[in-house]
């Protein structure tokens, strides 16, 4: 019975991630733009290498997953987060014909280092000074400045079509967790099949 409870409690806590173009928010966190929003952001940013990127650059034929996290550098969720997409969803995304990009406040050089010991397969975008985390109302307020993660993004998952509309986005109450890889392939199948 207890094993059914964790389960039970397991299954809840998968639901309350946002998976469809309806739901635009986990509860008690609607941050960030709505589904549906058009982005007028270009994504310009340099990445891991040092090279210039832009929605251009990552976009795949049917969209693009964008990945805000707080950082490569001192955050062990977010850490975790990037080696798993990169490990076990990344090709998965591509054969449903989506890029990937992760989006972080961290400097290029502290990218540089995450990079060449996991050797992440997709654009690690450096937004040193938080204009996107800000363009997009993803901030997390609760460090100020002179806190080393002042300027961090609550951590969220976009899902954009080729406009850049958001079709879907993922997110967890706690900055701790995060939507597992599972879950953002399905929710790909689902828009794929939705025609979305």
């Amino acid at each position: 019975m207890q094993y059914f409870h964790k389960v039970v409690v397991a299954l809840a806590a998968c639901i309350s991630v946002t998976v469809a173009a309806g739901a635009q928010h986990a509860p008690d966190q609607n941050i960030g733009p709505d589904v549906g929003t058009v982005l007028s952001l270009d994504f310009t940013a340099p990445d891991q290498l040092g090279q210039q990127q832009d929605f251009d650059s990552f976009v795949g034929e049917n969209g693009a997953v964008v990945v805000f996290y707080r950082s490569a550098k001192w955050c062990p969720f977010c850490q975790m987060q990037l080696i798993d997409l990169n490990s076990n969803a990344l090709e998965a995304i591509k054969e449903r014909g989506y890029g990937i990009a992760a989006i972080s406040y961290d400097k290029v050089r502290d990218l540089e280092r995450f990079h060449k010991k996991w050797r992440v397969g997709f654009p690690l975008l450096s937004d040193e000074g938080s204009k996107m985390i800000d363009a997009l109302g993803l901030r997390n307020p609760h460090y100020e400045e002179g806190h080393y993660a002042h300027g961090v993004p609550y951590p969220v998952i976009l899902v954009l079509d080729r406009d850049k509309k958001i079709t879907a986005k993922l997110l967890r109450e706690s900055y701790r967790e995060r939507p597992e890889p599972e879950v953002l392939i399905e929710t790909l199948d689902q828009l794929n099949a939705s025609g979305r």
